[in-house]
């Protein structure tokens, strides 16, 4: 595949969804499923292992293989969509295999979407990312429940520190009230 032939999965206009997963620590879910030593995943499964400060994803494709957008940049080279061993995807790590409810294709489907993408140089952190295509390759859906909770962050701030600071008024507003009320 030359440099032409390779193309930018852009997901369709997807609609978001306010149903969010129960997230825990390092963006693993309840219900994921450590991989065993010696185990292999099920062919089509979404697998996560952790990164520095984030979860790294990617299908299993059978044969000990994985396809998985690689997270690592060398230079200023990002690295394409790439099928590697189920040891150089963990990279020494714990793996996990995400428990997905509804997935929309069969496990033969998933490895065939993963493996259409193989040799895309499109990965841009936010907007597409080795959890985007996981999430394309099983539900159609290009999201990232990393990016979201991570997007997430300052609106949350920005509630607290409002809901901080009106307790704060109110505290001084009734305390001047008082004070009024006693120097009558």
């Amino acid at each position: 595949m030359s440099r032409a032939d390779i193309h930018c999965h852009e997901g369709p206009g997807h609609t978001r969804t306010t149903k969010r997963p129960p997230q825990t620590l390092r963006g693993f879910l309840r219900g994921d499923r450590r991989v065993g030593a010696g185990e292999l995943p099920p062919l089509g499964a979404h697998l996560v292992t952790p990164r520095r400060g984030f979860a790294h994803h990617g299908i299993y494709v059978g044969r000990g293989n994985v396809v998985h957008y690689n997270s690592t940049a060398r230079g200023f080279c990002r690295l394409p969509v790439a099928e590697v061993s189920l040891a150089s995807f963990a990279r020494g790590r714990a793996i996990w295999v995400r428990a997905h409810r509804e997935p929309r294709f069969e496990s033969t489907e998933v490895t065939r979407r993963a493996r259409s993408r193989l040799g895309e140089h499109c990965y841009r952190i936010l907007s597409n990312n080795c959890e985007h295509f996981c999430e394309w390759c099983l539900r159609d859906e290009h999201r990232s429940y990393q990016v979201e909770s991570l997007l997430a962050l300052p609106r949350q701030m920005a509630r607290v520190c409002g809901e901080v600071i009106t307790r704060i008024l109110n505290s001084v507003t009734c305390a001047a009230a008082t004070n009024d009320r006693t120097a009558d």
